[in-house]
């Protein structure tokens, strides 16, 4: 199969995680792909092929020389982000983008004028959605990518390479990839998630990442006899959120700026929750923001006594202080890029992956692009010709670690 070929079939499987349900993989159809892949992985004749009962597949390319030569990875997640339904994806194929509008559906259209990096790619072929759900190139192209690789080098004995392990996540969207991700079993010196971006981004920074759940008990009282009694929830819910810096959301950030995002407001006048998620690169600042938070929080139960509640969980951390002692890693990745004909554009992540929380575990592993724009919306989008591109990085990777 193609690497195209592999990716349309896999976005037809319904893979939205889900904070809710408290179990792992967070959602039935993670599992269900999970096991399709290890069929696929029994066919091409992989050894060491693994999956446990919370949805993690390990699989094995044996080394084809002699050399003694480190055992790498390559990660990716076969869930999709909640942010929008990943049911009933129904891709299509744009070829030869000319730079006008791509209608989507009746009521939506993928547009230069709103994603103007559409025009780096007129004259290649876009695989879109339609209109209805996300596409699912976070991160279903890489594992496409990762697969199609691996059956090259399989069917290439004359690329010598080492031993190359596998390695497919659930719930990486939630936070929760790493979570049951073993370490030791996987066995490899470093690895690579294929989770990145436009094509040549290469990434060994990311955010330092928290969670923020709030709960607000209000006090219902009958509109009519109100006064001086009520405690709209709701009204304290506008409250602190109006008190967080506007200037600090992701809509008014870039590069190492940090935010508070505000991910769910819901309720009634008795009681509501609230849900942000706090990012910055520098620990310093991260640390700030959660006290900025936590003060927040303690000037609305001034304002309204005993009304609110906050729980802020860490989720991963900046993974450049554990790949920066060992950056041939992400020098022989960058090395590899430019072989296969990519610009390589080092620049931190402005989110998180499996390889962050990897790295913090013994696992060095930086973020490779996987080729999608516009994750976690309708308006996703991936050029076919980006994906092969970094099945040819993937490849190259292999083949000079055996060489150096």
């Amino acid at each position: 199969m193609t690497v195209v070929d592999r990716f349309l079939k896999y976005v037809k499987f319904d893979t939205e995680s889900s904070t809710e349900t408290g179990v792992t993989p967070s959602t039935p159809g993670q599992m269900v792909l999970a096991k399709e892949l290890e069929k696929e992985l029994r066919e091409m004749g992989l050894e060491d092929i693994s999956l446990d009962d919370k949805g993690y597949i390990m699989a094995t390319l044996p080394a084809n020389t002699d050399k003694k030569v480190p055992a790498i990875g390559f990660v990716a997640h076969m869930d999709t982000s909640p942010d929008l339904t990943g049911n009933n994806v129904n891709p299509r194929i744009v070829k030869n983008y000319d730079g006008k509008d791509i209608p989507l559906n009746n009521e939506f259209t993928l547009s230069p004028g709103d994603f103007p990096e559409m025009l780096d790619y007129i004259g290649q072929d876009l695989i879109v959605t339609d209109g209805n759900t996300l596409l699912g190139a976070d991160d279903k192209a890489g594992i496409a990518e990762i697969l199609t690789a691996i059956q090259y080098l399989k069917d290439h004995p004359e690329i010598k390479h080492g031993k190359i392990r596998i390695g497919f996540t659930p719930d990486e969207e939630i936070g929760a990839g790493a979570d049951y991700f073993d370490v030791e079993k996987f066995g490899c010196e470093w690895a690579y998630t294929m989770d990145g971006g436009p094509i040549g981004e290469l990434e060994y920074e990311n955010f330092n990442a928290a969670g923020v759940k709030i709960n607000i008990q209000g006090r219902s009282v009958h509109p009519g006899y109100a006064k001086d009694k009520m405690v709209n929830a709701l009204v304290v819910a506008n409250k602190l959120i109006s008190l967080l810096p506007a200037n600090e959301r992701p809509e008014h950030t870039a590069h190492y700026e940090g935010f508070f995002h505000l991910t769910n407001v819901s309720g009634t006048t008795d009681a509501a929750t609230v849900g942000y998620i706090i990012r910055d690169h520098n620990r310093e600042l991260f640390e700030n923001r959660k006290k900025l938070m936590k003060e927040t929080i303690d000037y609305i139960n001034q304002l309204y006594p005993n009304s609110t509640v906050v729980e802020i969980k860490d989720q991963y951390y900046n993974m450049r202080e554990k790949v920066e002692p060992v950056m041939h890693v992400v020098d022989l990745a960058f090395e590899a890029m430019t072989m296969a004909g990519v610009t390589p554009i080092v620049k931190p992540i402005r989110g998180g992956t499996d390889g962050a929380r990897l790295s913090f575990m013994g696992l060095p592993c930086p973020n490779i692009f996987a080729g999608g724009h516009n994750f976690h919306g309708r308006y996703e989008f991936v050029p076919i010709q980006s994906m092969e591109k970094a099945v040819q990085v993937i490849v190259k990777i292999a083949e000079l670690a055996a060489n150096k």
